[in-house]
């Protein structure tokens, strides 16, 4: 029977790389906006405690605690003639770039209980809008295509879509925000990246495909005890500390960067403004090094690429601590941003295209494919990480005394804060760069494990003859965390093992 296709016809050349990865430019460049200036935009332009500004994103992320899994139930219970998932990317592109502008309008509210309740609430509904579209993106890849190889090659594009993005939502703001404490310079960049992020995602539903396939038969109810299924897998446990501490190491420097530069080096102005050098730096050579680490990921492993980068970043974050202070000299600032950005690149690299490979360690485990449900719980984990980094760093603002009113009238913080916000821009990526390294030790999947994986799910469903050997059955229980006879169980992934799927 022909396996019926939404979308174009499947083309791996690379015309459907670039239609598939340019969706990134939105997911890779929408959160180094917000992660960048919403926090500078609440404290230097609307005068809120950075406290306070800080509790937002995280309770954004607590909200998508609920919306994300939900989310990925929803689409695999959908059918639709353009695919379940390409249907979502196209309802999600409209809305979270709608949303995306509404986060920096300045209301004028008269009190700050006014303005914290409609940020929140924007950046919930934001939340929300970008979960309808980068739940089924996420998803989309193994729907796409089963090959490990080409996966990796889809998945190093769009990361290399993913740090321009990056680059361009870093460095344009960058050139518009200044000074930071006029609150009309931020919607003019909502509304510019509001509807480059809408073309970017468009672009994504008309330029790929998707396998059709029987949606899954599953209650609304389930989705949280489907979600927390996903965290029985070893491999998934430990990708999510990949996410975790490769995502929030880059979310610490680049929430930190307009303080660190304005303050810790006094270089944010019109005379001196070491800002956008240091981020293009920084991009250009992530951009270098996704084309480097994609032939190495591909002749190593995927997980190799994060062995070799998480030091070549921690090596970079720890340099800054000689030049941390105003007056310091750019080029060897730029030396370690360089560094800095390579390891941020074989990080993304070899995160994301672990991430596609889950789903079929998953379906061995449960013996449902769920390629939405998966990625559903890794993007929750992204936001989580995005939205906690972001709290935090309004809380350490807020501990070396960092006073919302010098910010708003254009003055300078105390000696003592600008040292203490150089020690946090710091610190933080550093220890998460360590965690990142310990995590990319641990995972237990290269090509070999994969392959295997592959050939079991094969086996199981019969269409491939044989027994694992002893040796196999050790490998897939280090794999999966469950034992040989133990795999392949619709309870396993939270539903009772008749029920129909």
């Amino acid at each position: 029977m022909k396996e019926e296709i939404a979308g174009r016809k499947p083309d791996y050349g690379f015309f459907s790389r670039l239609t598939y990865g340019v969706g990134e430019i939105f997911g890779g460049g929408c959160f180094v906006i917000i992660n960048a200036f919403f926090i500078v935009f609440l404290t230097n332009a609307l005068g809120m405690n950075p406290a306070l500004a800080g509790t937002i994103p995280m309770i954004g992320k607590i909200w998508d605690a609920v919306t994300d899994p939900i989310m990925g139930n929803i689409v695999e219970r959908t059918s639709s003639k353009y695919g379940p998932k390409r249907f979502y990317i196209l309802v999600g592109s409209i809305a979270s770039g709608i949303m995306f502008v509404l986060i920096w309008v300045d209301i004028h509210a008269s009190s700050m209980i006014a303005n914290y309740i409609y940020y929140m609430l924007m950046y919930c509904l934001f939340n929300t809008a970008f979960t309808v579209l980068s739940v089924p993106y996420n998803g989309l890849l193994p729907d796409m295509m089963d090959d490990y190889a080409m996966r990796a090659k889809f998945s190093n594009v769009r990361m290399i879509f993913s740090t321009l993005g990056a680059m361009i939502c870093g460095l344009v703001p960058g050139m518009i925000i200044n000074p930071t404490n006029d609150a009309s310079l931020y919607i003019k960049c909502g509304i510019l990246f509001g509807v480059i992020f809408f073309i970017c995602s468009i672009i994504v539903f008309f330029g790929t495909w998707e396998r059709q396939k029987e949606p899954v038969k599953m209650t609304l109810g389930e989705s949280f005890t489907q979600a927390a299924s996903v965290f029985r897998s070893r491999s998934f446990l430990i990708f999510l500390g990949l996410y975790l501490f490769g995502q929030g190491g880059m979310d610490f420097i680049s929430g930190m960067a307009v303080y660190y530069v304005e303050h810790t080096l006094g270089a944010y102005n019109d005379s001196v403004n070491y800002y956008l050098p240091i981020l293009a730096v920084m991009m250009v050579s992530q951009l270098i090094g996704m084309l480097i680490f994609g032939p190495v990921m591909r002749k190593t492993s995927k997980k190799k690429a994060i062995v070799i980068a998480a030091p070549v970043r921690l090596i970079g974050v720890l340099g800054l601590f000689a030049f941390s202070h105003h007056g310091a000299p750019l080029i060897p600032i730029l030396l370690l941003a360089a560094l800095i950005g390579l390891g941020n690149a074989g990080s993304l690299t070899g995160i994301f295209a672990i991430m596609a490979d889950m789903t079929d360690v998953d379906e061995l485990i449960t013996s449902v494919r769920r390629p939405g449900i998966v990625p559903s719980m890794a993007t929750f984990i992204r936001k989580i990480a995005s939205g906690f980094s972001v709290a935090i760093i309004g809380f350490m603002l807020s501990a070396v005394n960092y006073s919302e009113e010098l910010a708003k009238a254009g003055l300078d913080q105390t000696a003592a804060t600008q040292h203490g916000i150089g020690i946090c821009f710091i610190l933080a990526p550093a220890i998460l760069s360590a965690l990142l390294l310990i995590c990319a030790l641990l995972f237990p999947v290269t090509d070999k494990e994969f392959n295997l994986v592959q050939k079991e799910v094969a086996r199981r469903k019969g269409d491939e003859a044989g027994e694992a050997t002893e040796e196999e059955k050790q490998i897939l229980k280090k794999v999966t965390g469950f034992e040989y006879d133990d795999l392949w169980k619709k309870e396993n992934a939270g539903l009772k093992n008749n029920k129909a799927i």
